[in-house]
């Protein structure tokens, strides 16, 4: 079948996409912008790709006429928007509008359970969005799920940062709310299972694993395959603000989002049918397997897809282009460079800069930016990488977003989304002579940005002089 795949960037997308096309489908994928679309050179000569903004655009262009199969991954829970409902709804309609110029048969929704009479503004959007898409001129089927527990997903991630970072917690009355987390392999395996199922169509289904458990069951039980120290004392009294801090400054979510899972966390989210799963025959994995199964992806460095990585994680939501060619004028710099003895070596230790490697100078000054870029309602540190040393454009790195990562131009180009009165880049490029250069600029916003960049220097001149040297410095030969 002919596939039009949405949201192809995303978590569930990016780990959809392989499967599809080892089933033998032909895939479009469409995407905001075709530039972050995977390093996966593999993936991009199998696939079409188109690109197609649902906030914007109803008009179907031409490579998407003539499709089978539409799969709907489109969310806006981001970091940073309030109006995420609206955003969502727009889309819908806009999408509704746009594949009533395709041949589409069949729309796969993934959505969430919405079987409590009062849902919080996530569930309230998912079930608008499912009642928009049902008035689509196509067979719709829905799959809702809660929490799903895979390498990389916001979830998983999040009960990572809890349970690795507090031995003790002192928790709010939501740890106790029931839900039925399922296994990013199980959900990949229902969406790709109801394809061109006559008796999916126009049909919304539950589906979770076979467990259910709160939320503090959860951390309890990822402690214990962890064999972590893990003491939960739990409040009656919490404000959603002060829950919303507590998850922010300890997890990599950002202030907003934070608020948004607070929200929805309040709500039970179980199943309450099993049809999918004895139509498809599927066997559910449990919690604690699904656990394991993360690990073992994490250990192999074998994870596709992070939620860390979408643009909502960070400061900036939309094109990331209009940011590739570092101005010239009105601008601070810091510029430094050295010859290197082997340049693969040197662009190698370049890839795998940030996150777990650190940035090899003043490692303890980069940590004390990041807690203080979380209390003035940054991203901070936490975000990491995704891969140890593989890097793609749109990747998050720390608190900065990669812009460009090209190995045959050497040259590595990232763009600062940390709470500063400007805009600041950071380039690593080796030249024909094997010269490396570091250079880091800013652009100032006002007085206020000139004075930060003054009473940094001081900070700057050593950490950019420590590092450039780490970098460039060879390896002692045994």
């Amino acid at each position: 079948m002919r596939i039009l795949l949405t949201g192809a960037n995303g978590y569930i997308g990016m780990r959809l996409l392989p499967q599809l096309l080892e089933n033998g489908h032909e895939v479009v994928c469409a995407v905001r912008n075709k530039d972050r679309f995977s390093s996966n050179e593999d993936l991009k000569e199998k696939v079409e790709i188109v690109e197609i903004d649902f906030l914007k655009d109803s008009q179907a262009p031409s490579p998407i006429k003539n499709i089978d199969v539409t799969f709907y991954l489109i969310h806006s829970m981001t970091g940073s928007n309030k109006d995420f409902d609206k955003e969502e709804a727009t889309s819908a309609k806009n999408f509704n509008a746009m594949m009533a110029d395709t041949s589409v048969n069949q729309v796969i929704y993934l959505s969430g359970i919405i079987n409590e009479e009062k849902l919080s503004k996530h569930l309230q959007s998912r079930k608008r969005v499912e009642e928009l898409l049902y008035k689509g001129n196509f067979n719709l089927t829905v799959l809702r799920a809660a929490i799903i527990v895979g390498s990389g997903s916001s979830s998983f991630e999040i009960i990572r940062d809890l349970c690795e970072k507090l031995p003790v917690m002192v928790t709010p009355k939501w740890v106790n709310t029931r839900c039925q987390p399922i296994a990013v392999r199980n959900i990949i395996q229902y969406l790709t299972g109801v394809i061109g199922k006559e008796e999916c169509y126009n049909e919304s289904f539950d589906v979770g694993g076979p467990d259910v458990l709160t939320y503090r069951e959860m951390m309890e039980q990822y402690s214990r395959i962890r064999n972590l120290k893990l003491w939960i004392i739990s409040v009656p009294v919490m404000s959603p603000k002060l829950s919303s801090y507590w998850l922010y400054f300890v997890t990599s979510t950002s202030y907003r989002l934070a608020q948004n899972l607070v929200d929805s966390m309040s709500v039970e989210v179980i199943t309450k049918d099993t049809r999918l799963q004895e139509i498809l025959k599927i066997k559910p994995i449990h919690y604690e397997d699904a656990i394991k199964q993360a690990f073992y992806k994490i250990e192999q460095n074998e994870v596709i897809s992070s939620w860390k990585d979408s643009l909502s994680s960070g400061r900036f939501k939309r094109d990331l282009n209009k940011y590739i060619q570092i101005p010239k004028y009105g601008c601070l710099q810091d510029k430094k460079s050295v010859k290197v003895e082997n340049p693969e070596e040197v662009l190698e230790r370049i890839w795998a800069i940030g996150g777990i490697t650190g940035w090899y100078y003043g490692n303890w000054l980069w940590k004390v930016r990041g807690y203080l870029d979380k209390i003035a309602g940054g991203v901070g540190l936490r975000r990491g990488r995704t891969h140890p040393s593989k890097i793609k454009a749109g990747d998050s790195l720390d608190f900065w977003r990669v812009l460009l990562a090209d190995k045959k131009e050497r040259r590595l180009l990232l763009f600062a989304e940390m709470k500063v009165p400007g805009e600041a880049w950071l380039e690593f490029r080796i030249d024909d002579k094997n010269t490396l250069h570091q250079n880091a600029t800013f652009r100032p916003r006002g007085l206020i940005g000139r004075a930060y960049w003054y009473a940094m220097y001081p900070f700057h001149y050593f950490i950019f002089e420590g590092m450039i040297n780490k970098i460039a410095k060879p390896l002692k030969k045994n």
